[in-house]
C-alpha cells in the first residue's frame, strides 16, 4: 500500500483508540477487496448524538446461482474497534429495493451471528466481510424494484456505493462495475415488493443472453425465475412468497425477544446473586450485633451490680464510727503482730538514717551529731531486722 495511503487511514484514525490494530483490519480489507474504500463521516446514533467514524463503503462480490453479483455494504466502525462490533448496512442503489430477512433489517442494517459473537481478540473485518458473502450468497439481501416505482438513476459510475476505487482509494478506477459476462438489468419484483419478498426472483441479475431484459423480445420473467416451470407465476407461488417473508420476519422478531429477554434474564441472575450475597453479608452482620447486643447486656447487669455493691459500701462507710489508722490492720497471731510492728519500726529507721544524711548535706547538723545518731539507729535497725529474722522462722514463713 502506497505511503500516502496509509498516512491518509493513520490520519482517519488519529482519535480511535487501538490504531494499529484497526489500522491491521483496514488495510487487509482495501488490500484484498478493491471495490472497498474508506472514508471519514459522521455517524447520528439513536439518541441524536453523532460522532466522526472511519468508513469502509463500496461492494462486494456475491455468488448467487453460479453467477457473481455486487452488493453495496457500508461498514462503520467504533472508535473502539476492535473493542465493539462493526455496524453493518446494505446500502441499495435507487434501483434497488431491501430484502427483509433474518439477516437485513428493513432499513438495510446488518445482523449475522459473527456480529453478536464478535470477540476483540479472534474477529477481524476480513472475515466480517467474508461471512457476508457467504450469507448474502444464500439470502440475497437486495432485489429490484418495480419498473413503474424506480427513480430516474445516475450511471453506474457516479453510484456512491458501487464503483470500483482505484489503488489509491478513490472511486473510478479501471475495474468494471458489473460481471462482464453479460448485461446488467434489475431484475422485476412481483407485488409482494414493498414487503420484502421477489417472489423467489434472485437480486441484480446477471443475464446470460445481452439484450434480454424487461420489455425486450424474448424476455420470459417466469422462465427467468425457474427455467424448468412453465413461465407461469400462480397465486399459489406468490402466497409461498409472502408466506415466507413473514416466516423470515416474524423468526427475526421473535429471535431479537429472545434475546432481549435472555439478556434481561442474565441481568436479573446477576441481580438475584448480588441480592443473596448482600442478604448473606447482612446476616452476618445481624448475627454478631445480636451476639454484641447479648454481651453488653452482660456487661450492663455486671456494672449495675457493681454499682449496688459501691453504693452499699459507701452508706456503710457513712454510719461507721471513726477508724484508728493503728487498729486498722490487725493479725491472728501475737507472732505475727511482733514481726508486723517489727517491719514498721525498722522501716521508719531507714527513713530517719536517710533524713539524717540529707540533714548533713544540708548543713542541718554536723558531722559528729550525725555519726551519733546514726550508730544508735543503725544498732537499732540491726536489732529489729535480727528479730523479723526469728519470727519468720518461727512463723515457717520463706526466709
Amino acid at each position: 500500500m502506497p505511503a500516502i495511503e496509509e498516512a491518509q487511514i493513520n490520519k482517519y484514525l488519529s482519535k480511535y483508540k487501538n490504531i494499529a490494530q484497526t489500522r491491521k483490519d483496514v488495510v487487509d480489507v482495501v488490500t484484498t477487496y478493491r471495490s472497498l474504500t474508506y472514508n471519514l463521516q459522521k455517524f447520528v446514533f439513536n439518541d441524536g448524538s453523532s460522532k466522526d467514524l472511519f468508513t469502509l463503503l463500496g461492494t462486494i462480490p456475491v455468488v448467487y446461482k453460479n453467477s457473481t453479483y455486487y452488493i453495496p455494504i457500508c461498514i462503520w466502525l467504533m472508535d473502539t474497534h476492535p473493542q465493539n462490533a462493526p455496524m453493518c448496512f446494505v446500502k441499495p442503489t435507487p434501483t434497488m429495493q431491501i430484502k427483509v430477512s433474518m439477516y437485513v433489517d428493513h432499513n438495510g442494517k446488518v445482523y449475522l451471528p459473527y456480529l453478536h459473537d464478535w470477540q476483540p481478540h479472534s474477529s477481524d473485518l476480513l472475515s466480517l466481510i467474508q461471512v457476508m458473502i457467504v450469507t448474502f450468497g444464500d439470502h440475497p439481501p437486495v432485489y429490484s424494484k418495480p419498473k413503474d416505482q424506480q427513480v430516474a438513476a445516475p450511471q453506474p459510475s457516479n453510484y456512491p456505493y458501487l464503483p470500483y476505487p482505484s489503488a489509491t482509494g478513490a472511486s473510478g478506477g479501471n475495474f468494471p462495475p458489473y460481471p462482464t459476462g453479460g448485461t446488467f438489468m434489475p431484475y422485476p419484483s412481483t407485488s409482494a415488493g414493498p414487503t420484502g419478498s421477489s417472489g423467489g426472483y434472485p437480486p441484480y441479475m446477471n443475464y446470460p443472453q445481452p439484450g434480454v431484459y424487461p420489455g425486450s423480445a424474448g424476455y420470459n420473467p417466469g422462465a427467468q425465475a425457474n427455467p424448468s416451470s412453465t413461465g407461469t407465476i400462480t397465486e399459489e407461488h406468490i402466497k409461498a412468497s409472502l408466506i415466507s417473508a413473514v416466516e423470515d420476519k416474524l423468526r427475526r422478531r421473535i429471535q431479537e425477544k429472545v434475546n432481549q429477554y435472555q439478556a434481561e434474564i442474565e441481568t436479573l441472575n446477576r441481580t438475584k446473586q448480588e441480592l443473596m450475597e448482600g442478604s448473606a453479608k447482612i446476616d452476618a452482620i445481624v448475627s454478631r450485633l445480636e451476639r454484641d447486643e447479648v454481651d453488653l447486656q452482660k456487661n450492663i447487669n455486671i456494672l449495675k451490680d457493681k454499682e449496688q455493691e459501691l453504693k452499699t459500701s459507701l452508706e456503710t462507710l457513712e454510719s461507721a464510727e471513726s477508724i484508728d489508722p493503728d487498729e486498722a490492720v490487725t493479725t491472728t497471731a501475737p507472732l505475727y503482730r511482733q514481726l508486723l510492728n517489727a517491719y514498721a519500726d525498722e522501716a521508719s529507721t531507714e527513713d530517719a538514717i536517710y533524713y539524717l544524711g540529707e540533714g548533713l548535706r544540708g548543713g542541718v547538723i554536723d558531722l559528729e551529731a550525725f555519726l551519733k545518731h546514726v550508730r544508735t539507729l543503725s544498732r537499732k535497725q540491726f536489732i529489729l531486722r535480727a528479730t523479723m529474722q526469728k519470727c519468720r522462722q518461727k512463723a515457717g514463713l520463706a526466709g
